[in-house]
């Protein structure tokens, strides 16, 4: 039997050394070595064999098998050395090319890079601010007295008596007035979250641009120049309204809307503006009688909303792809 072994050695290695490519040494490998190989072969043999015969011819058969093992392992090396592999069937140029469907935009993504791109024509700079937000920054720095409804924990998501989730991106003013001085022009865009009922025109967490400017001798009108231009760069030929309305960081303050034409010419707020209130402006160490300025807040699931027709901006949210790919 040890005879027999030494033959099938001597064949097996013989053809390790033939073996021209990877691939012919593949299927020598498996012939010996596989699950239905000839060393697997003699393995489950050894139990036809009588008793006595069984260990020496077991230890004979491991030991065929670890040298032809290591004699495949020496000759893949070799024949990798010297680019002898298996290249396969080769590439057919003159094949059709397999077309890669391609996936659409987000419209939120598509409406904050136009915003961005927008207001950085205007000479605004775009700044990043955190979402969790301390509550002088988003309440105290902005004028909003102690009884504000905002600050009832009922209508905003507290983390802790000084942290909250952000209710607005106006919160960044603080921030910005701590590192720098004016003249500035300041644009942030982000989520902002608020506990409130969700429905085709309010969500608890929404996204928000908010931009100011301050410099000498800032006006209403260049408030009003502002957002008339966002809007027909944005919109297109669209009606703008200014309505007075009330928010405690500005003074005057207005409502900024447009008209919604797919919704039968209804109105549309886009959110609030005016000029920054002298309260603010002190406590972020700005001279009012000195400097001036200008801020407004949108949100921005309402635009992509007018400009193409959406009338439920939990549309955005629900990842179906019958909506998605329209974009």
């Amino acid at each position: 039997m040890p005879e027999d072994i030494e033959g099938l050695k001597s064949r097996a290695l013989s053809e390790v050394a033939e073996a021209a490519d990877t691939a012919q040494l593949e299927q020598v490998e498996t012939r010996w070595l596989g699950r239905k190989g000839q060393i697997t072969t003699l393995l489950r043999s050894v139990g036809s064999l009588p008793p006595e015969e069984r260990p020496a011819f077991g230890q004979n058969v491991n030991r065929l098998k670890a040298a032809l093992a290591e004699a495949i392992a020496a000759r893949r090396q070799e024949l990798q050395a010297a680019g002898k592999t298996d290249a396969g069937p080769g590439l057919d140029v003159t094949l059709p090319g397999r077309l890669i469907p391609r996936a659409g935009g987000h419209p939120l993504r598509a409406a904050i890079a136009e915003i961005k791109r927008i207001f950085i024509g205007l000479g605004f700079e775009v700044v990043e601010s955190p979402e969790i937000e301390q509550y002088r920054f988003n309440f105290a720095a902005l004028n909003y007295p102690p009884d504000h409804p905002a600050m009832d924990e009922q209508m905003s998501f507290f983390i802790d008596d000084e942290h909250l989730l952000r209710t607005q991106t106006t919160a960044v003013q603080g921030r910005v007035f701590l590192e720098r001085k004016p003249p500035m022009r300041i644009c942030t865009i982000g989520r902002c979250f608020r506990y409130e009922a969700v429905d085709a025109t309010h969500g608890h967490t929404f996204h928000q641009v908010d931009c100011f400017a301050i410099d000498r001798h800032i006006t209403m009108a260049d408030l009003k120049g502002t957002l008339y231009q966002f809007a027909r760069e944005m919109f297109g030929d669209v009606e703008v309204r200014f309505r007075r309305d009330f928010f405690p960081f500005v003074e005057p303050g207005a409502d900024f809307a447009v008209k919604w034409k797919q919704a039968g010419d209804r109105w549309l707020e886009l959110g609030g503006a005016g000029m920054i209130h002298p309260n603010v402006l002190r406590m972020g160490g700005i001279d009012p009688e000195e400097w001036t300025g200008f801020a407004f807040g949108m949100g921005i699931e309402r635009m992509p909303m007018i400009k193409h027709g959406i009338n439920d901006l939990r549309l955005f949210y629900e990842n179906d792809v019958r909506f998605l790919e329209q974009f």
